[in-house]
């Protein structure tokens, strides 16, 4: 394929999807994402599209939002990894609230494997995912159908979870930032997401790493209610998602990095600090030996460990021969 084609079809794929990764650019026009990252620039130095760590936007700075089929089939491989690490969070007889999403699409095909569980949605989609799980109760809000993302909206759908408290939220949303925390392209969706948010004692956002960054129109949940970001492994060459993820942990908020391939792990980026926020997380699940994920123990504690003299804790150690 010629330059020319492919750039012409890089901005046919922005211009269909909003936003769009290099790792899917490359593979639909079938070449390397340092040839395709060469076509970006040369696209955004024409004024036709706007870089964004990896990946490519509409132009102006604000994304606008995709439809349902066209995220359904954008960053599938790191969607599903953030699916299976953020349904390990969840512990049997929860009840919780899951937002609307591709990603939290995934999350509950997932849940429908935690027995005792109850969760409250306004997507369609996720109450198809577990419409058949067994010991699965799913509570669907009131509202309007907003037939682009298949969620329930408007007055009827805030109204209806008024006096709702579960332990936790589960949402994701068309770009995140430490300044503006995160956000969504379209204000009835981002009502509604608030109302989630408010029912919730935490907050977690799963979304994957070519959000970090993108500032959308609406804002849903700010950067300080967030608790947790369950996300991917950015691209080596990735640095301003690595330094979002940063400004995020700055603030207190704990970032679960998938691992690669599918396979979950909470951690913290490599060459990163991890998040200061000192807040409890879920006890271990069946057959997890207690501390035995060191990644998961809060960052007060670690820190606290690192910075004890080395005379105390051999007076410690002194008094335990004792």
């Amino acid at each position: 394929m010629f330059a020319a084609e492919r750039r012409q079809l890089i901005l046919e794929m922005v211009r269909a999807n909003g936003a769009v990764s290099l790792r899917e650019l490359a593979r639909v026009v079938q070449t390397s994402e340092v040839t395709v990252r060469r076509d970006v620039r040369a696209l955004e130095a024409e004024g036709l599209l706007d870089r964004r760590h990896g990946g490519a936007v509409l132009p102006g700075g604000f994304t606008r939002e995709s439809g349902f089929p066209q995220k359904s089939h954008l960053a599938t491989a790191e969607k599903t990894a953030i699916a299976d690490l953020a349904a390990s969070l969840v512990e049997e007889g929860e009840a919780i609230v899951v937002g609307a999403g591709t990603t939290t699409q995934e999350l509950a095909r997932r849940l429908a494997r935690v027995p005792g569980l109850t969760v409250v949605t306004n997507s369609l989609l996720v109450a198809q995912a577990l419409a058949h799980a067994n010991r699965v109760e799913v509570v669907m809000t009131g509202g309007t159908l907003r037939g682009s993302n298949y969620a329930l909206v408007g007055s009827g759908a805030e109204q209806s979870l008024q006096g709702l408290r579960v332990s936790r939220a589960f949402l994701s949303g068309s770009g995140l930032t430490a300044e503006r925390g995160l956000s969504t392209s379209n204000m009835l969706s981002a009502s509604v997401d608030r109302a989630l948010v408010q029912a919730a004692g935490e907050v977690v956002v799963l979304a994957d790493h070519t959000k970090l960054g993108t500032d959308t129109m609406f804002q849903t949940v700010p950067t300080d209610v967030i608790t947790r970001l369950v996300t991917d492994e950015p691209p080596a060459h990735d640095d301003r998602a690595g330094t979002e993820l940063q400004a995020l942990a700055d603030q207190g908020v704990q970032i679960a990095v998938a691992g690669a391939g599918g396979e979950g792990g909470d951690t913290v980026p490599a060459g990163r600090q991890p998040p200061r926020r000192d807040m409890p997380l879920p006890g271990p699940r069946r057959g997890q030996v207690p501390g035995g994920s060191p990644q998961l123990r809060s960052a007060a504690a670690v820190v606290g460990e690192r910075e004890q003299p080395q005379s105390e804790r051999a007076r410690v150690a002194d008094l335990r021969r004792r």
